[in-house]
């Protein structure tokens, strides 16, 4: 009588995220990229690095959101980029600008996708992994090529503020609420409250009141 030969195990990643509804989102994403995939999570750098300490070795892929409540998920990137180079480390983030675009990929991502895109499109650029490309949300890709094309930036320009953070800042200005600017951008509220936190920090201000001056001399509103 014949063995039967064991099946290869799922392939396993960690989801890095903190909030509750993204994750159940991204979770979704993950199974419809990679069918039968086994996916665990973490909420902090805290659970990310336990988990790590006991199945680091058992990884296959790494999504890993930057803005946790403990710290920056570039610290995942980098320990999993100096210490186990087999997995693959790809930030699902909000953050499309250089500074955390330029941070990730120096820190070892092999791929950057943005949270706001499409489930369907996410899932695309996930899949790419299969094929040996890195994934990478099309206005990432575009960021990528346009700094080493574009001149350097003057020191006074808009401190840096993505074209989305432009637009939630805009909206603000003119009066919108969180919720009211999230369904005009089709966006989740915790998304644009995670870019107002981005902009309040970029312009180093601290409230509605001073955004809305900073906006305002931008000719924004």
């Amino acid at each position: 009588m014949s063995t039967p030969i064991a099946a290869n195990p799922p392939r396993r990643c960690l989801l890095i995220e903190d909030q509750p509804t993204t994750r159940d989102w991204m979770l979704g994403v993950l199974a419809t990229a990679f069918p039968g995939i086994d996916i665990a999570t973490a909420g902090s750098l805290k659970a990310a690095n336990a988990f790590l300490d006991q199945h680091a070795g058992d990884l296959w892929l790494a999504v890993i959101d930057l803005g946790l409540p403990d710290g920056s998920g570039i610290e995942i990137v980098r320990r999993l980029a100096a210490g186990h180079p087999d997995v693959l480390p790809i930030v699902a983030t909000i953050y499309d600008d250089d500074a955390h675009l330029f941070d990730a990929i120096a820190a070892g991502a092999r791929g950057y996708v943005l949270k706001d895109e499409e489930a369907a499109l996410l899932v695309g650029y996930l899949q790419r992994i299969e094929r040996g490309e890195p994934p990478l949300s099309p206005s990432i890709a575009l960021r990528m090529l346009g700094h080493f094309r574009a001149p350097a930036r003057k020191a006074d320009d808009d401190a840096g503020l993505s074209p989305r953070e432009t637009e939630v800042l805009t909206l603000l200005a003119r009066g919108l609420t969180v919720a009211e600017a999230a369904r005009r951008l089709g966006l989740q509220p915790q998304t644009v409250a995670s870019y107002v936190k981005v902009i309040y920090q970029k312009l180093c201000v601290s409230s509605r009141a001073e955004a809305t001056r900073e906006a305002i001399r931008r000719g924004l509103a």
